[in-house]
């Protein structure tokens, strides 16, 4: 694209950029990201990878957000206050997640989330977009009120000017083959006439409502074409994109174990098989050796378990992870793909995509945004 076309364009700075799964779908928006803010070396790579195949990319900070300053941020992007069109990020989300700890703002992470409120206040963007998991909206604050960190987020955003509203999406509505459900939050400056897009996808049981929806896409329509008919197979951690992060790392033992588990169902519920088999696994097991079904969604990318091939007797790889969230096949992951019996430092490619934004429910969401823009002016 050329360059004065680009400078056209409407601008974003991205926070908590991760493997750059909010940035892909931002930028299918028509939005030009100017800066990536993000710490993991890993996720760093993946993002300046990306970068390098643009005229020009975005400027890549690695480094602690909290040690990052917004005007020389805006200094060195040659930007002053209020002419950054969007600011938007999903902060580290295992401070709130309702299958952790919930230490809320115990946890540094959780208080990570008020840097978005930094930014914007130095920046004055004219909108921001952020992501969380659900249980930000139960968590608790300093005085353990049930509730009281979405409370404080919306009254910090409120003391700078800005009126933030949210939602709970499921990106499966959106046409993202999984069951992923996630806040988001949209704020202005001043008022707040924003509205959440409608879902264009539902459950095929409602999908010949009154307003007739498309059907869920499925995880067999997401592992369709995928190329190479198998995946490299490997017996240790894998520190490259080899094969287009398309390598299974299954041990054989888990090879074992996930055999006689059908489509759809998980190694707990197979009472039947022998012990060994089910050895340290309860009842309440459910994502743990689960197999995915080719003819539903998926659960949502997890960054502990990771879920099983349909019909193989296999984890899915990476880029199978990326087909499901809705990553362009030309878009490449950096960083290893851990073995399922070790360990690495930092996010290996399943945690990568785990982490991150879908970028199509991105592109819908900073779509929605575009248009609220133009509508108002802004």
């Amino acid at each position: 694209m050329p360059k004065n076309i680009q400078q056209a364009r409407r601008t974003a700075v991205s926070l908590f950029s991760g493997a750059g799964g909010m940035d892909i779908g931002v930028r299918q928006a028509g939005f030009n990201i100017l800066a990536e803010v993000e710490m993991d070396v890993n996720c760093c790579d993946t993002l300046r990878h990306a970068a390098a195949d643009e005229r020009d990319g975005p400027l890549v900070c690695a480094d602690d957000i909290r040690k990052v300053e917004p005007l020389e941020l805006l200094e060195r992007l040659s930007c002053k206050p209020g002419e950054i069109d969007l600011l938007f990020g999903g902060p580290p989300c295992q401070a709130f997640s309702l299958i952790g700890k919930q230490k809320a703002l115990d946890d540094e992470r959780g208080m990570l989330l008020f840097q978005m409120v930094r930014f914007a206040e130095a920046l004055k963007p004219k909108v921001v977009l952020m992501e969380q998991v659900k249980g930000l909206l139960s968590a608790r604050d300093a005085a353990g009120r049930r509730g009281g960190v979405i409370e404080r987020l919306l009254s910090e955003f409120d003391r700078i000017g800005y009126v933030a509203k949210y939602k709970v999406c499921v990106a499966a509505d959106y046409g993202v083959p999984q069951l992923r459900e996630r806040v988001f939050l949209v704020a202005t400056r001043g008022r707040n006439g924003f509205q959440f897009p409608n879902p264009t996808h539902a459950a095929p049981e409602q999908a010949d409502a009154l307003f007739p929806l498309k059907p869920y896409a499925t995880v067999g329509e997401a592992l369709t074409g995928m190329g190479a008919p198998q995946p490299k197979a490997a017996k240790r951690t894998v520190y490259s994109d080899e094969c287009r992060n398309h390598v299974d790392v299954t041990p054989e033992r888990d090879r074992e174990r996930i055999c006689p588990v059908p489509e759809g169902s998980y190694l707990a519920a197979q009472t039947y098989v022998d012990a060994n088999l089910l050895r340290g696994l309860s009842p309440k097991d459910t994502t743990k050796y689960l197999r995915l079904n080719r003819n539903k969604p998926s659960n949502t990318l997890r960054c502990g378990e990771i879920f099983f091939h349909p019909t193989e007797d296999r984890y899915l790889t990476p880029r199978e992870y990326m087909r499901i969230h809705g990553y362009p096949d030309s878009y490449l992951l950096k960083g290893p793909i851990r073995s399922r019996t070790g360990s690495v430092r930092n996010l290996d490619q399943h945690r990568q995509v785990a982490n991150s934004v879908p970028p199509p429910l991105a592109r819908v969401m900073a779509t929605q945004i575009l248009d609220y823009m133009e509508s108002e002016g802004l």
